[in-house]
Parts: C-alpha cells; structure tokens; sequence
C-alpha cells in the first residue's frame, strides 16, 4: 500500500459578478412582469402572487453576498432569468472541459508537474454537460495527460467522492497521480425565478492533484484518511435527463431544475454530517483539538457554523472554519475545494485539517489531512 498526498490546487473562477442587489432587481422586475401576466388569475384566487425578493432576506437565508457567473447578461434579463452560453460545435472545447482545464492547468503548475504524467483524471460535478462521451476524457485530451479519465456524479460531494475514488488507486498502486476536476456550471441548473433559491449557486471549477507520497520535495498535505457516505432522500432533486423525451413530458416544468426542501435538508443533513465527520476522526483517534483547520462544503453559513461548532465542541475560532461562499455562492462540489486552496498555505507541518463535502443524496464525504 502506497501514502497519498495532495500536492496542488486550482480554482477557475469567471470574470462577471451578480451582486445581491442586482439580482434582487432582476428577479423583482420578472415578478413584477408576471403578476401584470396573471392579474386575473391572481385576482380570481387560482394562482398566488409573486413576492419581492430582497438583499436583506438573501443575506439572512444564505450568508452569500454575490456570485461569479459565465454569462451575467442573460441572467440579468427579466424575460429569461437564465445564462446564455453560445452552442458550441463538436470540435470545439466544451464549456465544462475548457474550465476545467484552467483549474487543472493551475494545480498542475502548483506542483510543478506536466501533465504527460498524470494517470487519471476525473471529472466529478453535480451536472454534466453531456452524456458522452466524458467531460473527463475530453479534459484528459486538451491537457495532454495520460492513463484514463472519467466522470463521476455524486452531486454536491462530488469533490470528496472523486478525491477517495483517485486515493484509492493510488494506495492500491494501480496509477501514481490524479487530478479530480470539478467544473461547476450551477448557474445553467439553478432556478432563477424561484424566489426561495434564485440566490444560492454560482460557477466555478476546481482542482485537485493527488501524487504518490514518496520522495515529495515541494509543499504538501499528507492525506490521512478519506470516508464517503451516501443515504437516499428527494429533498434535493433535478429531475431532468435523458428520459424526459420518453414522458412526453418536453414543457417548462419546475422539476427539471434545482428543487430542495430547505427545511428538511437543513433537519436532516446537519446531523447527518456532523455524526459522519465526527465517527470519521474518532476511526483516525483524531480528538476535536487536533484540528487545525475544517474546510467545509460551502452552502449556507448557518449550516457550516452549526457543523463547525458540534465538530470542535465550541464556536469556531476566526480562521477555523472559513467561508468563501459570500464572495462565490454554493459552486456545489467545488466549494469545499476553494476553501483548501485559499485557507491553507499558513498551516504548519503536523497541522492537521478535514475536508468535508455534503449535499443532494444524500451523500457525505470527508478528507482528513496534515500538512507535511
């Protein structure tokens, strides 16, 4: 059996911004829109009105400020409220693999590794762009990389998930190096006329590049241990694909999009998590003031800072426990990632953290690591 260690990251992240405000205006104006559309509906008691949204009420729901977009114009518009991304022909890069590419380009960079000796790629997100063939293995082309590649959906905790799957491998001695790619394009499944979640995603993609741990010079996190989770529920759910043809089912459905019941996720999932990440330290006798640092799935700041505290037996100190999904949104299975990559160069040799990544499922997944 061979060590693991986590040598690089990469973050991809786009170049237009949605405040909170400018996207209370655009909802604002949509609902405004359709209760002109559906005046009498709304007056014969057959359909409810739209409400306003607000900056205030996104903040207290959510913790998240604004969010990076691929396409900021269409999102914006009243009439669409949704990202506008040209089509693209067979043999250009797609939209997923061209950002991800980016963030692996970065990891790779940041470890000093070419990407002629990767082994494996995967690319693990909530969405794919296509059935086939794999984002990953056109990932694996435009890099150059070598051995294998593919995808992987684990929804939220896709990140975790694939950083087990290439660990794995890698202490069975089947390959030497991985990266797990996680290009999120949130923005294309989020419901943006949804007053109770047109706020919560945003795009990204990261990266993440796991070597053998022998004869490491550079900079590294030793990985310790990893557990992956999983336990049926519908309370986060998309249900669109490849059936939906099959159902004569082809209309503007609600379903077909991001669609959670917040208050059940929130109920269920919090003790979920915290009993996973907290039989997880206890299997490494690892105790709640050995943890340097938690690097938490980034969704809502009220659900990490529950987590936080039951983890560590106390309110987490500044810097503990960062948050960066003020500054990004939820980005799904990359959150968790953007939090390591940007909270982790002022940990100390022997510093140990945890990497966790939670979501639709359910599914759980968590990283114990320790800087060498």
């Amino acid at each position: 059996m061979h060590s693991v260690a986590i040598t690089g990251t990469g973050v991809f992240t786009p170049s237009e911004v949605i405040t909170n405000d400018e996207l209370v205006a655009a909802f604002n104006s949509y609902a405004d829109l359709w209760n002109a559309e559906n005046a009498a509906a709304i007056a014969a008691g057959r359909v409810e009105a739209k409400s306003h949204s607000s900056s205030e009420f996104i903040m207290a729901a959510s913790g998240i400020e604004q969010r990076y977009v691929l396409d900021k114009e269409g999102i914006l518009d009243p009439s669409r409220l949704f990202p506008r991304l040209a089509p693209r022909s067979d043999d250009q890069p797609g939209y997923m693999a061209e950002i991800g590419v980016d963030a692996a380009q970065k990891a790779l960079s940041a470890a000093g590794v070419k990407a002629a000796d990767i082994d494996l790629v995967i690319c693990a997100a909530s969405n794919m762009e296509r059935a086939y063939p794999a984002i990953g293995v056109e990932i694996q082309q435009l890099l150059g990389a070598g051995g294998f590649a593919f995808d992987m959906n684990v929804a939220c905790s896709s990140a975790t998930f694939g950083i087990q799957t290439a660990a794995d491998m890698i202490r069975a001695g089947s390959i030497r190096r991985a990266l797990v790619i996680n290009p999120e394009i949130c923005s294309a499944h989020l419901e943006w006329r949804d007053r109770d979640c047109h706020f919560i995603f945003g795009d990204v993609a990261t990266a993440t590049l796991l070597e053998r741990d022998e004869d490491l010079q550079g900079s590294h996190f030793k990985v310790r241990s990893t557990r992956c989770a999983t336990q049926f529920s519908n309370n986060i759910r998309n249900n669109n694909g490849y059936l939906r043809r099959t159902h004569d089912q082809m209309d503007d459905r609600r379903d077909m999009q991001f669609m959670q019941n917040g208050r059940k996720v929130f109920k269920e999932v919090l003790p979920l998590v915290s009993k996973h990440i907290a039989d997880h330290m206890a299997e490494e006798n690892i105790a709640a003031a050995d943890l340097r640092r938690l690097w938490l799935h980034q969704a809502n700041k009220t659900m990490n800072d529950y987590i936080g505290k039951k983890v560590l037996g106390r309110t987490p100190e500044p810097g503990e426990q960062p948050n960066i999904l003020q500054d990004y949104a939820n980005t799904s299975s990359a959150g968790s990632i953007i939090a390591f990559s940007q909270n982790s160069d002022d940990m100390a040799p022997g510093d140990k953290g945890l990497i966790c990544s939670f979501g639709a499922g359910y599914s759980v997944g968590s990283v114990i690591v320790e800087r060498a």
